[in-house]
């Protein structure tokens, strides 16, 4: 396994059958951030296979973005697959952990790119861990105790069938499938002992002190420092990590944020993701 500058490692020869490297790679995505599997081009089933090894799937909970086959794998893709729309495109153009606006945390995250753009491609990272590490004392002291709001409402994605419903019907039907959860600003990561800064640009939608006072000043102020407000200075640091059609990326979801990059022009891309409990942390 060799290291990447700032984050992550690199893995050949990875051995999906192997229990022995499933348990090694885990280790090191929890103490690493991120891992790229190099050239495993697995098929839909071996992908899904891969992830029931690292945990317990589950299927993201809007249909659209479902592989047809296999409800678990969330497909993200601009193309057609035998003349229909598999998927939902450009997905994740903003700063997010996966289902963060669910009730239980998700473990690991792990993507297939399929169809990679020759531009503007890879995906963003920022550590969270280290993020509330950089904090300043003052910081830091106010965040303790405090809780943060997450809801799916700002990047909901309208669906075709939409088209014409009143918004306010739209957004109680959304808040019916996923209601806004409240949890700790500030949790220990269940797999490091880290303290993580569990906001996201993209789900947190308040914040609140430990004497319940609303705080929208203090959530930018987080925002800002963690890097996730493109406007404003940032002394986190950003992690771009590249990959290639057939790798396989698995990162800690719950000390990471990220963010897809794409292009501007219209260059075909596919990839498919599996977000993962993992079973120790029951």
């Amino acid at each position: 396994m060799a290291a990447q500058p700032g984050m992550g490692v690199v893995v050949e020869n990875f051995d999906a059958d192997s229990a022995e490297d499933v348990a090694l790679l885990k280790k090191t995505v929890y103490r690493d951030k991120i891992a790229v599997l190099r050239g495993l081009d697995l098929d839909v089933p071996g992908f899904l296979a891969l992830g029931r090894r690292f945990g317990t799937p589950e299927a993201y909970y809007e249909p659209a973005y479902h592989h047809p086959e296999h409800r678990e794998v969330f497909v993200s893709a601009n193309v057609e697959e035998n003349g229909r729309r598999i998927g939902v495109p450009k997905t994740g153009r903003f700063w997010h952990s996966d289902y963060q606006f669910m009730p239980r945390p998700f473990d690991l995250t792990l993507t297939s790119p399929r169809v990679v753009p020759a531009r503007n491609r890879g995906t963003l990272f920022i550590d969270l861990a280290r993020a509330y590490e950089a904090l300043s004392p003052e910081l830091k002291r106010q965040v303790e105790g405090s809780t943060a709001t997450h809801t799916v409402r700002r990047y909901f994605k309208i669906r075709p069938g939409d088209v014409f419903r009143p918004l306010g019907e739209l957004v109680a039907e959304v808040d019916a499938k996923t209601p806004p959860v409240t949890a700790p600003t500030v949790y220990e990561h269940p797999h490091t002992g880290e303290r993580v800064l569990y906001i996201s640009e993209g789900f947190t939608e308040s914040m609140h002190d430990a004497d319940g006072r609303s705080r929208p000043d203090l959530l930018r102020e987080l925002l800002a420092a963690t890097g996730q407000l493109d406007d404003e200075p940032s002394e986190v640091p950003v992690h771009l990590q590249t990959f290639e059609a057939g790798d396989v990326l698995v990162w800690d979801n719950r000390a990471l944020v990220h963010r897809a990059v794409h292009t501007d022009t219209p260059e075909p891309a596919v990839s498919w993701r599996v977000t993962v409990h993992d079973r120790a942390a029951a």
